[in-house]
């Protein structure tokens, strides 16, 4: 597969170690970004023209019927989504506003299901295609104070595994995979100690960096993982051993 992959949140962390990673093959990449364009702009242009960025909310109900259109205008058939922008609002549940809680999970479950709703009618067309959603360890071992971001994350590895059954037999393949703790800017704000006590449970002391989670993304992608449908892939150094 060497068409177009659309990558959500692909401006920072994870999600710009994954559209780096695909330039390095030389394929095409359509990103999106929702803050900070003079970074999604830098890395357009240290693309060398292989990637391409659009301003996407994932909260914009509308958009990613829109926007899909847009990007295989201007760089061809979209052959891969890679569902990896999210938002967080920690609190205890209990301190959780009926507000938050439904911006939580609709950004990060319900964004990844209508950017999956407009790729997927292209990639039964062509009876080809692979999708890999980014949860998140969150979903698995729980974190308190991240109810909300876990049951949305939780909820994208279902939704994998029943697309993946939905789609199989039209040649689409859908994976998740669930990062560890990852040193992005999504957790800029975790309290230390509650990052000490992540980083104990690791297995590895390396840890899990962009790059990490990004080469298992990419494989996931290629060829060499077609007969790996309806998965969720911890990448996590080691967490849950």
């Amino acid at each position: 597969m060497s068409g177009v992959v659309l990558v959500t949140g692909g401006s920072r962390g994870i999600g710009r170690a994954v559209v780096r990673a695909l330039v390095a093959q030389g394929r095409p990449v359509a990103f999106t970004f929702r803050d900070g364009e003079h970074a999604a702009r830098a890395l357009e242009n240290e693309s060398g023209g292989l990637a391409r960025a659009w301003r996407f909310d994932l909260r914009d109900r509308a958009r990613p019927g829109a926007i899909v259109p847009e990007m295989q205008d201007a760089l061809g058939a979209i052959e891969a989504l890679v569902n990896n922008a999210a938002i967080r609002k920690d609190a205890l549940l209990a301190a959780t506003s009926d507000a938050d809680w439904d911006d939580v999970v609709d950004a990060n479950l319900g964004g990844a299901f209508r950017c999956c709703r407009a790729v997927i009618p292209g990639m039964i067309a062509r009876r080809s295609g692979s999708i890999v959603n980014v949860a998140s360890l969150t979903a698995i071992r729980g974190v308190a104070g991240q109810a909300s971001y876990g049951a949305a994350k939780a909820g994208l590895i279902g939704m994998t595994k029943s697309l993946a059954r939905e789609l199989g037999r039209r040649n689409i393949r859908v994976n998740a995979v669930v990062p560890g703790l990852v040193m992005t800017d999504m957790i800029g704000d975790m309290p230390p100690d509650r990052l000490k006590a992540l980083r104990a449970i690791e297995a590895l002391p390396s840890g899990t960096t962009p790059d990490d989670v990004a080469a298992t993304i990419v494989f996931l992608l290629s060829e060499g993982a077609r007969a790996i449908t309806g998965q969720a892939i911890l990448v996590d150094a080691g967490s849950t051993a």
